[in-house]
């Protein structure tokens, strides 16, 4: 399987032993950010410094000034990589030591966009707005959102691109000195919380059949379980697809069934055009002069989760994207769960990546990446994405490159 090695830019530039050190890992390729939301990451191994905090999300590259000229919505630029292109000159770099380059967009999470534009963010049933969370069924935000897809997409030298959060966020965020972990939500919580009340969601509801403050009142009732500390959830806790069936079971018994399919409906159907909108307007930046770029998708094969791996339906998203991206870090039957879906759907040049994390202190189990890579190739993986090459220490990528000798 080829492999791919997630990192930043700034893990390049300045690092003049960088490229060749991810190309010895044994990888084939580096997916590398374009677009991404604010941060704090390490640098273990960068010759002049340890720590990078990218402030707020932004391009890591100059953006058109003709395509964002005159418009409220915009990609912000960084301060915190060095250089005018640090995105060019890290690939330019990785290229040469003979790695192929696939960008990394993230989409629809961006704290700054909903700090200063707050009509553009998802908003719960108690009116609290999600800065980090744009509403994707927003006109502006889905134009935002495609254009921003296209260009950071398809940089010059790069042969694919990894679209992460293509679909709905919601209430689940690694936030600074976060304080909301005191009442535990299930995963039916967090989808009850991630409903979106704006102005555009609520005639959505309308349109689907659900009067949008019935919808909202049986939210805030079904979440009342949660803040008294009664309801446990239903979940198995393993990640598994009865975990992720009974959450969707949960939230149809906590709503009623045709307010919940009412929901489902219209969330599902704005996160698929979006879905198909990015990767048709990827395509076509992308051009004559590189049919084969390929875009993929960060993805859950369960329609109703939301975040970076947004959720799809299996078939409809393999049949215009050319692939996923799907988490596979943790136990056999959470790995079960996410590929299972997928197999078996679309042509027989459909990727489905496999995404291990790969860094110990992050959750990741290194030594383990060659069966467990071995079990997610037994179920249909064809790809390998290593999260994250930058962020590892000396021993995670030792135990990285043992591994990918291994699996040949």
């Amino acid at each position: 399987m080829i492999a791919s090695a997630f990192l930043y830019p700034w893990d390049v530039v300045g690092d003049p032993d960088a490229a060749r050190r991810v190309a010895d890992l044994g990888v084939q390729r580096v997916t590398l950010a374009s677009a991404y939301h604010s941060t704090r990451a390490l640098t273990p191994r960068h010759p002049s410094r340890r720590i990078v905090t990218a402030r707020h999300s932004a391009v890591l590259y100059p953006p058109d000034a003709d395509r964002w000229r005159g418009r409220e919505l915009r990609p912000y630029e960084q301060s915190w990589a060095a250089g005018a292109d640090p995105f060019a000159e890290a690939a330019e770099a990785l290229a040469a030591a003979g790695l192929d380059v696939h960008t990394w967009v993230v989409l629809a999470h961006n704290s700054r966009l909903g700090e200063e534009h707050p009509a553009t963010s998802v908003r719960n049933a108690y009116g609290d707005r999600y800065p980090w969370a744009p509403c994707i069924a927003r006109p502006e935000v889905r134009t935002y959102l495609v254009d921003l897809a296209a260009e950071a997409a398809t940089r010059p030298g790069t042969t694919g691109t990894d679209l992460e959060s293509c679909g709905w966020y919601g209430l689940a965020h690694l936030h600074a000195h976060d304080k909301i972990g005191g009442v535990g939500l299930d995963g039916a919580g967090q989808y009850l919380m991630s409903l979106c009340f704006c102005d555009v969601c609520a005639a959505g509801y309308s349109e689907h059949g659900a009067d949008p403050e019935e919808l909202r009142a049986a939210t805030i009732r079904a979440l009342r379980p949660y803040w008294s500390g009664e309801t446990a959830g239903a979940a198995d806790g393993t990640g598994s697809a009865a975990d992720r069936a009974g959450e969707w079971a949960e939230v149809r018994e906590l709503l009623g069934p045709d307010l919940a399919e009412a929901a489902r409906g219209w969330r599902d159907s704005v996160a698929a055009t979006l879905q198909r909108e990015c990767v048709a307007a990827v395509r076509a930046a992308a051009g004559a002069g590189r049919p084969d770029f390929r875009v993929m998708l960060h993805a859950d094969p369960a329609p109703h989760r939301c975040g970076a791996n947004a959720g799809v339906v299996p078939a409809d998203v393999l049949a215009h994207a050319d692939g996923v991206v799907l988490p596979c870090t943790g136990p056999d039957a959470a790995r079960e769960a996410i590929l299972r879906p997928f197999a078996g759907h679309g042509a027989t040049d459909r990727t489905l990546a496999a995404n291990f994390t790969v860094v110990s202190g992050m959750g990741g189990s290194p030594a383990a990446l060659a069966d467990d890579a071995a079990h997610a190739a037994s179920l249909g993986a064809n790809e390998l994405r290593l999260y994250h090459a930058g962020l590892a220490s000396d021993a995670d990528l030792a135990a990285v490159r043992a591994a990918l000798r291994r699996l040949g």
